[in-house]
């Protein structure tokens, strides 16, 4: 497995993760939209901000279904931002967002990898605390998160904005 930060070139397997949490979506089949483009450009510049991926580190060559990035197949996704704070004597928090694992490889114990490769980069950082929301229907990933340590703490609350 490589855990590593997401290149341009693995936007199409990232979208495809994102793009349904049931099922395999082929990365071939996703289009990259100009709005797709410029959020992936400020992540990539903005040092407070990280596409991450696992891959299984295999080159992938000959695959059919064009999961393949540089590092082999994209197996799972997060972005990782990183929050100046003044509260927890001025430590920076870690808010995680956007955590995928390709359907087809769950119940392997990648998502835990994942995020227990995020926790450990938070803390070489020198982060006092990981935080995510999830959806309140995900009652399985909430199930997960738990098992890995995450306490319920807070309700979220979200304001739409008409664009």
């Amino acid at each position: 497995m490589i855990f590593r930060e997401a290149t341009r070139q693995d936007l199409p397997a990232v979208l495809a993760l994102l793009a349904d949490e049931e099922s395999v979506v082929d990365p071939a089949s996703i289009v990259v939209g100009e709005a797709h483009e410029r959020a992936f450009a400020a992540i990539a510049a903005d040092p407070r901000n990280e596409m991450l991926i696992l891959t299984d580190g295999a080159d992938g060559a000959g695959r059919a279904d064009g999961a393949v990035s540089a590092g082999g197949v994209v197996l799972g996704c997060l972005q990782l931002t990183y929050i100046p704070g003044l509260g927890q004597n001025g430590l920076e928090r870690a808010l995680v967002e956007a955590v995928r694992i390709r359907a087809d490889r769950r119940g392997a114990g990648l998502g835990a990898e994942l995020m227990r490769l995020t926790a450990e980069r938070a803390r070489e950082r020198g982060c006092g605390l990981v935080q995510l929301t999830s959806s309140k229907r995900r009652t399985a990933a909430h199930r997960f998160y738990e098992r890995l340590g995450f306490a319920r703490s807070h309700d979220g609350f979200k304001l739409h904005l008409a664009p």
